[in-house]
């Protein structure tokens, strides 16, 4: 049986994102990301298409780490400036039904209180279409602006992470019981006090004793997407995500991603293929061959060599201007992205990438890889692409925004729809029964349902 394949958009409330340069394109839309008419044209487009969602990035510092400075960002709008993720959210899902959300937010500079509110909210307004994309953050400019004096260790991130979302299943799927809110106007009472408990969670990171101060919304927890494909990222996502996203440069090296995850799901007693696995990429297309190559040539004058030096020395943490641009990569020790440059050297065992073939490549689409062609060319090509890496779906990046996601609309959605593996209609209901057909809940052998019944868990705890 031929897999399904589904798309989610790569976004981010800036202008430069994973193509640094290309806004300077005559019909690129991206410097218009303050209005939000450029967020609801989006959408309606994406929606069109029948795109699983949105899955929305965010970083809460500077790419500051080329040239040791902020100038190259700065200069080249590389993710920066950058607009709060969730801000967006409501206006896109106003104008849509069935799209989803996936927002990125991280556990290294918000308390979990306060963000269960702000993501329970969320769930409520868009009547259950919001995911989460769990970070622990990268950029040691974020740090040192929020008081912190260098960045957490990598390791010690996904430590803090494993409490953090523990608190958040406390809150959000053990605090108020079902049948908890009775909405009773004859007798005045909202909620049945005895069935809303605090959570007194005390741990080694987090104090939280009190409630969730929201009522449970459609999905209770989001859906859980997380992104970390070092082995420490990889078992956090395996105790955790429900989606995962990963950016390799080939299929070689996004198949062993893949398979490390399908394995670590196992050893946490969970079904290797109860995740979605979405790979990143990019696409450029065209009614002919022709007329997609042409126009990815074009694209290609307007890529910035410095821009993506800028955002692989931030992901990576290691400042590529040191090197001359004949230089081999190699792998090295970081405390940032841990995963980026091991990608590279395990990309092909035939080759071996240099300083200024990855810049090139990062220029359009990022970390990702490009299929350009007709619709028939591209949609063979993914199809190769899901049967060679076991991948679910992807997660495309704009090239050019929104030509880029228009014209996988226009020409490679029927064709991926007559061949049977894309949706041609939306599953109703939250976007957790959307992507699983299952309930809008965490299912019952997710980590977070443990924490539905506190005081059962509480009584287990003291025995």
């Amino acid at each position: 049986m031929t897999k399904r394949i589904s798309f989610n958009a790569f976004e981010m409330n800036c202008i430069a994102h994973q193509s640094p340069g290309l806004w300077r394109h005559p019909q690129d839309r991206s410097v218009e990301y303050k209005d939000l008419e450029y967020w609801t044209d989006l959408a309606q487009i994406l929606e069109r298409g029948f795109f699983d969602g949105i899955f929305i990035a965010d970083v809460l510092g500077i790419y500051d780490v080329y040239h040791q400075s902020a100038e190259h960002a700065l200069t080249g709008a590389v993710q920066v400036p950058v607009n709060d993720p969730l801000q967006i959210v409501p206006a896109m899902a106003a104008v849509t039904k069935h799209l989803g959300f996936g927002v990125t937010t991280s556990i290294s500079f918000e308390h979990p209180y306060p963000f269960a509110r702000r993501i329970s909210t969320l769930d409520h307004l868009t009547k259950g279409r919001v995911g989460w994309n769990i970070v622990t953050s990268y950029l040691e400019s974020g740090s040192k602006n929020l008081g912190l004096k260098t960045q957490v260790n990598h390791d010690n991130r996904y430590d803090i992470a494993d409490e953090y979302l523990e608190v958040l299943y406390k809150l959000w799927e053990g605090s108020w019981e079902e049948g908890s809110v009775l909405r009773d106007r004859e007798n005045g009472i909202f909620a049945d006090h005895k069935k809303v408990h605090p959570i007194q969670h005390e741990g080694k990171y987090f104090t939280v004793p009190g409630i969730h101060i929201c009522e449970p919304s459609p999905q209770r927890t989001p859906v859980l997407y997380q992104a970390g494909a070092s082995s420490r990222g990889q078992k956090f996502a395996s105790q955790n995500a429900e989606c995962v996203f990963i950016a390799a440069p080939s299929k070689i090296a996004t198949k062993k991603v893949v398979q490390g995850i399908r394995q670590k799901l196992v050893q946490e007693g969970r079904d290797p293929y109860s995740v979605k696995i979405y790979a990143l990429l990019s696409i450029v297309t065209d009614e002919t061959d022709a007329k997609a190559q042409a126009k990815f040539k074009e694209y290609q004058s307007y890529g910035s060599y410095d821009g993506a030096l800028t955002l692989l020395s931030g992901w990576s943490g290691v400042d590529f201007s040191q090197y001359q641009p004949t230089d081999k990569v190699e792998y090295i020790q970081t405390n940032a992205i841990q995963s980026l440059l091991d990608s590279y050297v395990n990309a092909d065992p035939e080759r071996v990438w240099t300083i200024e073939e990855i810049a090139n490549w990062n220029s359009l689409g990022g970390n990702g890889p490009v299929l350009v062609g007709s619709a028939e060319t591209v949609s063979d090509a993914l199809q190769q692409w899901v049967e060679d890496t076991d991948v679910d779906g992807f997660n495309l990046a704009y090239i050019l925004a929104h030509q880029t996601f228009a014209d996988v609309v226009e020409f490679i959605v029927p064709e991926l729809q007559k061949r049977g593996v894309y949706q041609t209609s939306y599953a109703q209901g939250t976007l957790r029964e959307k992507l699983f057909g299952a309930g809008p809940y965490l299912p019952e052998n997710h980590r977070g349902a443990k924490y539905r019944n506190l005081k059962e868990l509480k009584l287990a705890e003291a025995s």
